[in-house]
């Protein structure tokens, strides 16, 4: 797998005491002035903008922020004491690193200005109009542990998935048992009889013949069967890619493309196999359904056999149709012999007595 840089993005992060958005580069809260507290996480920014080259070159010489083990100030990775109140910063704790930022673009509702009242996009920091430090957009809240704060995401830790709506997935539920209660009251319940008398049966039977004759086939992907011959195969590839936004624990992230190539192969190759020929037909009007006998070589089998059964009733409501389940039960329904037709909602025939 090859990794590519594509460039570094600034992410944001809100200030706990205000809800103010502040640019991941800002290390205490431009409205409040509040610092950034240890456990607040960089979110990814309302529109993805690429930072410049030279900003760029900058970033990769440099690793996560460290929080002065003191006082919490925020410090760059370079620094050895605490801009804030001079401590050691050996003993600080540098930012988690690595967290996969999601940069879905979601839609967010329009903020009004708390200064002016300016109604401001939600993609907005500053007011458009007073300039303003801005609250952030409404986002889904995220999860707090027993401290009541933002938990961190730990390098390498798995993404929690969505949790499914069962109610959602409750409601389409009972919606198509519904449908099937429905479609099965009308198909299959019973709603009505009435007297019928058989007018005309009908039957009709086929029977392949077949032998093994050469099957070509094209393009199929995996190996080919054992026995196949005239083979011939070939591999298509391709190069599948994936951008992934890195979170790199100084306010920044830092936009990677992996890469991977996928190779399918595909063959042409011919299988003899048993192949329908010849479909013999017959029909007829009685009782007792045939089938042909059709004469076959040494190197010919017969293949599927296949029969369809009909049964004309004539009653006050018309004519209605029946097709029995087998020759057997066919036999029975002689042409002038009366039945009771149980029928469903749609008129169909679901039963039939003497």
């Amino acid at each position: 797998m090859v990794r590519k840089s594509k460039g570094f993005v600034e992410l944001e992060w809100t200030c706990p005491n205000c809800e103010t958005r502040n640019k991941g580069s800002i290390k205490t809260c431009v409205n409040c002035g509040g610092p950034q507290p240890e456990d607040v996480q960089f979110e990814a920014p309302s529109q993805k903008k690429f930072v410049s080259d030279e900003k760029a070159e900058e970033l990769r010489k440099r690793g996560a922020d460290i929080h002065c083990g003191f006082c919490g100030t925020r410090n760059p990775s370079t620094a050895e004491t605490c801009s804030q109140c001079g401590g050691d910063l050996s003993e600080g704790t540098a930012r988690q690193a690595g967290r996969k930022i999601d940069m879905a673009e979601a839609k967010l509702e329009k903020i009004t200005c708390s200064n002016c009242g300016t109604e401001n996009s939600g993609a907005d920091v500053n007011c458009q109009e007073c300039g303003a430090a801005l609250a952030r957009a409404k986002r889904p809240p995220q999860p707090k542990t027993a401290t009541g704060k933002r938990p961190l995401s730990k390098a390498g830790a798995a993404i929690t998935k969505k949790k499914p709506n069962w109610k959602i997935w409750g409601a389409i539920g009972a919606g198509l048992l519904l449908c099937c209660a429905a479609i099965g009251f009308l198909t299959l319940a019973p709603i009505s009889t009435e007297q019928a008398t058989v007018s005309d049966v009908y039957w009709k039977t086929e029977v392949a013949v077949q032998e093994i004759r050469p099957v070509d086939y094209d393009d199929r992907s995996g190996s080919p069967p054992s026995d196949a011959y005239n083979v011939s195969c070939y591999t298509e590839s391709q190069e599948v890619c994936e951008q992934t936004t890195i979170d790199r624990g100084d306010g920044f992230a830092e936009v990677v493309e992996d890469c991977h190539t996928e190779s399918q192969e595909y063959c042409d190759y011919t299988v003899d196999e048993w192949t329908t020929i010849q479909t013999y037909t017959l029909d007829g009007h009685d009782n007792f359904p045939v089938y042909e006998q059709p004469s076959m070589s040494s190197d010919q089998r017969l293949g599927d056999q296949n029969e369809d059964l009909t049964v004309t009733f004539n009653s006050e409501k018309g004519a209605k149709t029946y097709s029995p389940a087998n020759a057997t039960e066919f036999q029975q329904y002689q042409v002038g012999s009366t039945w009771t037709l149980s029928l469903n909602a749609l008129g169909s025939v679901v039963d039939i007595k003497k």
